[in-house]
């Protein structure tokens, strides 16, 4: 069940797209084509925005960081369809106001149409936002900090008084000559983009004003402020999308208490644009598998809590990268200039991008494994490897559209499928060829990252026994006692006839 406050969808514009792992999580389920039928232009090479910089991807052909256009309302429009699809139960005008706990279950007190009720449910995750009120009955503390800083972002289009010059500047009357990119003043920075004739732009200024996020930015907000920044008035067309947020930095001590947990922006905010839609989504997809298989009666001791300790991890990462970005953003000094400097022309270069791409991405997260001496694909999100069958050729993600664990055999291991054989009921059992294998056989969490992995040629003594323990670490006691025979194409799963 969702609880929605608002009765309707909102129009207020929020975040403009999706980019990063949260792609490669779509596609695993088997529903990235309905979001790339929703975009403007469906995955992209970004020019990702960085700290009044850019990581440049354009020219690289296999991108670590790839963004696609789309309106969080689009995206948001497109998950409720999904949840529909399969049967969740979505209630919109539904306000939280209370929330109680024992060790059973959790009771929502919530103001609805049709006046107050009451809800009792396994479990309550709180998506509620930055100022999250589940967060706050749940006595959650969320430490960090609130940058004196309002930007205000605009599409418009180009007035007639202003000139688009041919390499993308603009010429506009009482200003002269603006250049593409970031114009910092003394009073703010302003920065835009003209696209198919749109007129996009972000104007920053230090400013302690605290906004509702439902009042939305009017254009002549949006006018005051460039005439602050820039010393004169800029021409205005007319407006496509207007919006405003703050910068703040802070992450939820905890992200579950007891039977209520934390996501999205309830759990972290971060001082950048670009990052937060998509650590909030691949938050759910980590918490979402684990939840089921606490529901279905299966789920070993523990499991839950891995939830905080991963995700906490992951919102870390990002806080480090935006961080960085508001360092670099805010200083207007000369040593500031200078660490601007010194960071452009470090990423100019194909490994420092790489590097800051995947940080970006959140496709650098390696969850901690349990143990010691594993592989170095263990934590890591599953690569996605074009995979050879006898009823032919298919890949990874391929392999994940159930939303189940999946084993999979890439140097025909009976011996160990055997093994994975006793949790067949909720572990897909597949093999496989791939043209370099990365490792002899993988064991993938519904999320995507990687539990365990054999290393090449690795003895079934040692590969056998941490096998079997890191199936019973993440998918609980084997419900099945006997193993089950060797599997003969890719497609199979349980014994083969």
């Amino acid at each position: 069940m969702v609880l929605e406050r608002h009765p309707q969808p909102r129009d207020i514009p929020k975040a403009s797209g999706l980019g990063g792992r949260i792609l490669d999580l779509l596609r695993h389920r088997g529903i990235l084509r309905r979001f790339e039928e929703a975009s403007s232009n469906p995955q992209v090479a970004a020019r990702f925005p960085f700290g009044t910089m850019h990581l440049d991807f354009t020219h690289l052909a296999d991108p670590p960081m790839r963004a696609m256009p789309i309106p969080q309302r689009e995206v948001e429009r497109l998950l409720e369809e999904r949840a529909r699809e399969l049967g969740a139960d979505v209630r919109r005008g539904h306000d939280v106001v209370g929330v109680t706990q024992n060790d059973a279950t959790v009771t929502a007190d919530v103001r609805g149409p049709n006046g107050p009720d009451r809800v009792t449910a396994r479990y309550l995750v709180g998506c509620d936002g930055g100022r999250s009120r589940i967060r706050d009955l749940a006595g959650i503390a969320f430490p960090g900090v609130t940058y004196p800083e309002v930007n205000r972002l605009g599409q418009v289009t180009v007035p007639d008084s202003v000139t688009v010059l041919d390499n993308g500047d603009i010429d506009v009357p009482g200003l002269g000559r603006i250049r593409a990119g970031f114009t910092r003043t003394d009073r703010g920075v302003f920065a835009f983009a003209i696209t198919a004739g749109v007129l996009s732009m972000q104007i920053t200024e230090d400013e302690t004003a605290e906004y509702d996020d439902d009042e939305p930015l009017t254009l002549t907000e949006l006018a005051q402020s460039a005439r602050r920044v820039l010393g004169a008035d800029l021409p205005l067309g007319e407006p496509i999308r207007l919006s405003r947020y703050t910068f703040k930095d802070r992450q939820a001590e905890r992200y579950r208490h007891g039977r209520i947990m934390l996501a999205g922006d309830a759990a972290h905010l971060f001082p950048a644009t670009g990052t937060a839609l998509t650590v909030g989504m691949l938050d759910t997809v980590n918490l979402a598998w684990k939840l089921g298989a606490d529901i279905h009666g299966w789920a070993p001791a523990g499991l839950l809590d891995t939830y905080h300790d991963e995700r906490q991890l992951a919102g870390a990462r990002a806080q480090l990268q935006t961080r960085a970005q508001a360092a670099l953003r805010r200083g207007h000094d000369p040593a500031a200039e200078a660490l601007r400097q010194v960071f452009q022309e470090l990423v100019v270069d194909e490994p420092a991008l790489r590097r800051m791409g995947a940080l970006v991405a959140q496709a650098d997260v390696r969850y901690p494994m349990p143990g010691a001496g594993h592989h170095a694909l263990a934590g890591t999100f599953a690569p996605d490897l074009t995979l050879h069958t006898d009823r032919g050729t298919t890949n990874v993600a391929e392999l994940m559209h159930t939303a189940r664990p999946v084993f999979l055999d890439l140097a025909d291991r009976p011996e160990l499928r055997q093994i994975a054989g006793d949790w067949v009921a909720r572990v897909d059992i597949r093999t496989a060829k791939t043209d370099t294998p990365p490792a002899d056989a993988l064991l993938i969490r519904p999320d995507g990252h990687v539990a365990w992995a054999a290393t090449l040629d690795e003895p079934t003594a040692t590969a056998g026994a941490t096998l079997r323990d890191a199936l019973s670490r993440w998918f609980g006691t084997p419900p099945m006692s006997r193993g089950v025979p060797a599997l003969a194409d890719g497609c199979s799963n349980g014994p083969a006839s």
